[in-house]
């Protein structure tokens, strides 16, 4: 059977917690089980790699099976299908790696519907940081952005309930719901004293892809100005698409400038990076390479193809720390190949492969199969992208409605093309 495999750059393991309550008896139960070691049987179960050279004791497996079947108080509510996926689970949380997780049928179906661009819950994306659950972007008009919710804020609590150890895969289960409930997050931002709870009624997420206008040189919105201003939510499936579409439609503009703003960008396809990348570099360009686990896999490299029209045309990326994945391949390639100004914050640093592998009865494994290095070498993953020109974005400026990090890419632009 062919497996079809999608390559993924976005932005969870599943943690499974044990409490041992009665030491005796459990010391009791480990030393019978040395002294008396037996076989566990279990019915409807086939091993389809006989002769796999690698010695496991997998008897283990079933012994605790057993257990879990003749013991737990509660046994009758678990179906041996869920502890297989337990179990598989369990297996991908080995790694230590967030972004290599299980997903049964039903979560699987969730994150298809998540990556093609309709789904149920806040608007916001969400990631690991330093064993920390943050908030990677809020999508734009969305529950989150409306409530205030900003790029590496830490999510301490779901509904009062602690994140510590919880996976990313199991906090969208905690946060997404029905259509007009609500769901309340206790939320850390760097300079504040302590926690705020912010309450979020959930909505049908409609993920904007891209939005793009004429910007004169003050940077105001002019349908006879000479700058491009394009602003790209995300890089899923519908990306490449609505970006020709928007180029087709700008081209009659003449535009001597671009701006691209990839602030609070989580990611998206890589194909799509790749893609849109190749209106900028050069045909044949390195835009990104992949390099596995060891040199005897070697390195992938990914290459700018189609039409370069804005190849010579002055451009600033605009990125902050919701840049993530897709974002920041996009940004380093344009930095790396161009010399494309950068301007804002420093990117979120997801720099790690995932590839989406469908499973039987619909599921599907996102496991991480390589790292991402810019075409000059740069390891993006926990580094992130540095910007030439480093400007903040103040909540003082939020409420204002200024945008100093756009300003200074209008000035950098208006530079370049005197």
């Amino acid at each position: 059977m062919k497996i079809l495999v999608k390559r993924l750059a976005l932005a969870g393991s599943i943690v499974i917690g044990i409490a041992l309550i009665g030491g005796g008896s459990f010391y009791y139960g480990y030393r019978a089980g040395v002294e008396e070691p037996s076989v566990t049987l279990v019915k409807g179960v086939v091993n389809l790699e006989e002769g796999n050279e690698e010695k496991v004791d997998f008897s283990l497996f079933w012994d605790v099976w057993k257990v879990l079947q003749e013991k737990y108080v509660n046994a009758e509510q678990v179906t041996d299908q869920e502890m297989v996926y337990g179990a598989i689970s369990g297996m991908l949380a080995a790694t230590g790696d967030p972004y290599s997780v299980f997903m049964p049928p039903k979560e699987a179906d969730d994150f298809t519907q998540e990556i093609s661009g309709e789904f149920g819950g806040i608007g916001a994306e969400i990631g690991i940081r330093n064993e920390q659950l943050v908030v990677v972007a809020p999508l734009k008009n969305t529950p989150a952005d409306r409530a205030g919710l900003k790029p590496g804020d830490a999510i301490i609590k779901i509904d009062n309930s602690s994140t510590e150890g919880l996976s990313t895969e199991n906090a969208v289960k905690k946060i997404r719901g029905l259509k007009g409930t609500k769901v309340t997050l206790s939320i850390f931002r760097e300079g504040w004293p302590d926690t705020k709870d912010i309450e979020i009624t959930r909505d049908v997420i409609q993920i904007p892809t891209l939005d793009w206008k004429m910007l004169n040189d003050a940077g105001k919105e002019d349908t006879n100005g000479k700058i491009l201003y394009i602003q790209l939510y995300n890089f899923y499936e519908k990306a490449p698409l609505l970006f020709y579409q928007a180029l087709v439609e700008a081209v009659e503009k003449d535009p001597q400038g671009v701006i691209l703003d990839l602030r609070n960008n989580p990611g998206g396809y890589l194909d799509a990076s790749v893609n849109i990348a190749g209106w900028f570099m050069e045909r044949g360009s390195v835009v990104v390479t992949e390099k596995f686990r060891s040199e005897d896999n070697g390195h992938t490299e990914f290459k700018a193809q189609g039409m370069p029209i804005f190849k010579d045309v002055p451009t600033v990326v605009l990125i902050n720390e919701g840049s993530a994945s897709a974002s920041e391949i996009l940004a380093g390639a344009l930095k790396d190949n161009n010399g494309t100004k950068l301007v804002g914050k420093k990117s979120f640093g997801k720099g790690s492969v995932q590839e989406l592998i469908p499973l039987k009865a619909n599921a599907l494994v996102k496991i991480t199969i390589a790292h991402w290095l810019t075409p000059n070498g740069t390891i993006i993953d926990k580094n992130g992208i540095t910007p030439d020109v480093e400007v903040s974005l103040t909540e003082e400026d939020l409420k204002n409605e200024r945008d100093p990090q756009l300003t200074k890419a209008v000035e950098t632009l208006n530079a370049e093309l005197k």
